[in-house]
């Protein structure tokens, strides 16, 4: 299994602001999304649907090694 970190960022805000975004979901969503685009900046979007979370789309952000998750929220697109 790879070894996944968390910024600063996500840990001191986006966690504090969306304390229903649990980190093992940010995970699953790395490696099995349903759909990945590079972002600007050497970053990663990544969306996946989440069962727990009333089937809703969560859109991950992770740095340039895919492996560093910056940013995590519910993708209002639904896809």
């Amino acid at each position: 299994m790879r070894k996944y970190k968390f910024t600063d960022y996500f840990l001191n805000e986006v966690l504090r602001k969306r304390p229903y975004i649990k980190k093992e979901w940010c995970c699953k969503i790395v490696e099995n999304p349903i759909r990945v685009e590079k972002q600007e900046g050497n970053r990663y979007r990544f969306w996946g649907k989440i069962e727990e979370f009333d089937n809703k789309i969560i859109r991950v952000v992770t740095l340039e090694d895919k492996l560093t998750i910056h940013n995590a929220f519910p993708d209002r697109s639904q896809l």
